[in-house]
């Protein structure tokens, strides 16, 4: 992706750019019951590397299978490339951990930007502490083995009732994460980046006393020559 993008994801809620996909039409982007085990400060913003899972069969998942190097659980945190997030579909099943923190700061150590699923991780008090983001469900400490199969990396997945297809645009902030297609990233970053201008202003004015009633959303055109000229005042 590019870096300008990026930059400008960074500073846009996953609310305001919810807004800006649905009026595309696109209205289910945002991954639900999947949140922040802690927020780090800014946006976590990241191209999609996937890894799926399906329910586990008691004579294919014992321990033995961490033996083979090619186990699919492994190879998605070894293979996640720099910058990228690693999203798992987890059939929304918390029930056993999609991983712990160990392979989460591997993870982080090979440069993964982040991390979701739609299921739990375990040592989530441990993850909390890492310098990477990691958003689930809730915490869970029964190993992925016990329900899940990791079974293919880097394909299309559903993750909290979304679909992510690999290089879609992930952005998580304090509260969730929302899918970007990434054929639409650049142009969805520009306008949310200017929403976030518009939106700081609607701010000052209703602290101000200003009614919303015409300013947010905005339909009275009154306010375009206001705002333009709080934006000169504010060099925003």
């Amino acid at each position: 992706m590019k870096q300008q993008t990026r930059e400008k994801l960074e500073h846009v809620s996953v609310a305001t750019l919810a807004t800006a996909l649905f009026k595309r039409g696109l209205r289910n982007q945002v991954l639900q019951e999947v949140h922040p085990i802690s927020h780090k400060g800014k946006n976590m913003v990241g191209p999609a590397f996937t890894l799926r899972y399906i329910p586990a069969r008691e004579d294919r998942n014992t321990l033995d299978v961490f033996r083979n190097p090619e186990h699919p659980q492994r190879m998605a945190i070894e293979r996640c490339p720099k910058g990228h997030v690693l999203v798992m579909d987890s059939r929304k099943d918390a029930r056993a951990a999609s991983a712990g923190d160990i392979l989460i700061t591997r993870l982080m150590v090979n440069g993964g930007l982040g991390i979701v699923t739609d299921g739990g991780f375990r040592d989530a008090s441990t993850i909390a502490k890492l310098d990477i983001p990691a958003y689930h469900t809730r915490p869970s400490s029964p190993t992925n083995l016990t329900l899940h199969e990791a079974i293919d990396i880097n394909v299309p997945i559903g993750c909290g009732d979304v679909a992510v297809f690999p290089d879609d645009i992930v952005v998580g902030d304090a509260d969730c994460v929302i899918i970007i297609p990434a054929n639409i990233a650049d142009e969805i970053a520009a306008e949310g980046f200017e929403m976030v201008a518009y939106e700081d202003f609607v701010t000052e004015q209703v602290k101000a006393g200003v009614s919303i009633t015409g300013l947010y959303p905005r339909t009275d055109d009154k306010y375009i020559a206001i705002f333009e000229q709080w934006r000169k005042d504010n060099n925003r």
